[in-house]
């Protein structure tokens, strides 16, 4: 468990800044309202007693080497996402999006009314997700803060990873909230599966948008690598419109439907089906042939 000076408090969601550098809440990524409601909820409790461990530890080890406990604390992890894998040739440079990007929060809110389409849209993805036929084994690469895999993690054996080890960190707690198991491991989205770890099902979002257009056909292929033959890929990409998008500072690429397609379908994919939200989100299927 990292030290954080600012959070989303993973029980109410509000974002919190802590007042010191060796604060409880920092530890727990909990709010002060609901660390004061420990008693009252089992996940509370759980986090309580995973914030005091962390942070006895810390000082433990700060201890050792004769340094004071909150320098320890306030260098365990940076405060922001960064990226950490060195892009390949065609390939953007992956930072995982922050809750309050999905959720319209904060600096990400634009206005009621577009708040509440994109939320409805939202929801269309995730009604859609959740219908498909993934089982057994489910790759999840690029799973940033672990938006989409408790739900993934319900339906079969969910293998997230991501190159943000600190997004992991609210993937994991994310998991851990409903009491979910899955496989988080810190890797590069195009890594190749070792030999008899190829998945039943794949899950790419906002991954392809991540890649320019040279790079689109080695980035289909190494997705067709990592499922079996049958294996389902489900893919999630945004739509170019204007007011939704990425986040600011995230470079991407808005692939023409029929460009992806056609470099899916030379990776060795069949039987691809692609629909969209209508406004922000656009979602394919595809069977690995």
């Amino acid at each position: 468990m990292t030290y954080r000076t600012r959070f989303d408090c993973l029980f109410c969601g509000r974002t919190h800044d802590v007042r010191g550098a060796d604060d409880l809440e920092g530890w727990a990524w909990l709010c002060p309202e609901c660390l004061g409601k420990a008693a009252t909820s089992r996940f509370l409790k759980d986090r309580l007693r995973t914030g005091l461990a962390a942070r006895a530890a810390s000082k433990a080890a700060a201890d050792a080497v004769g340094e004071p406990a909150t320098q320890a604390a306030s260098t365990a992890a940076p405060t922001a996402p960064a990226a950490s894998v060195r892009p390949a040739a065609g390939r953007l440079v992956h930072r995982a999006f922050p809750d309050d990007w999905f959720l319209r929060r904060g600096a990400f809110e634009r206005g009621a009314i577009h708040d509440a389409a994109w939320a409805a849209e939202l929801d269309m993805v995730t009604r859609w997700l959740d219908s498909l036929p993934l089982t057994g084994r489910i790759e999840e690469p690029a799973a940033g803060s672990g938006f989409f895999s408790p739900l993934l993690a319900e339906k079969g054996e969910l293998h997230a990873s991501d190159s943000d080890g600190a997004a992991l960190d609210l993937a994991r707690s994310r998991l851990l909230a409903h009491r979910l198991r899955a496989h988080l491991h810190t890797a590069d989205p195009w890594a190749a599966p070792a030999p008899g770890d190829e998945a039943d099902g794949l899950v790419a979002s906002f991954l392809l948008g991540r890649v320019r257009g040279a790079g689109l056909d080695p980035a289909a292929s190494a997705l067709a690598r990592r499922l079996r033959p049958g294996g389902l890929l489900a893919v999630i990409e945004l739509r170019p419109d204007p007011a939704g998008g990425p986040p600011p500072g995230a470079a991407w690429v808005f692939h023409e439907p029929s460009v992806l397609h056609a470099a899916l379908v030379r990776a060795g994919f069949s039987d691809l089906r692609p629909t969209t939200t209508g406004r922000f989100f656009a979602t394919l299927t595809a069977t690995r042939s």
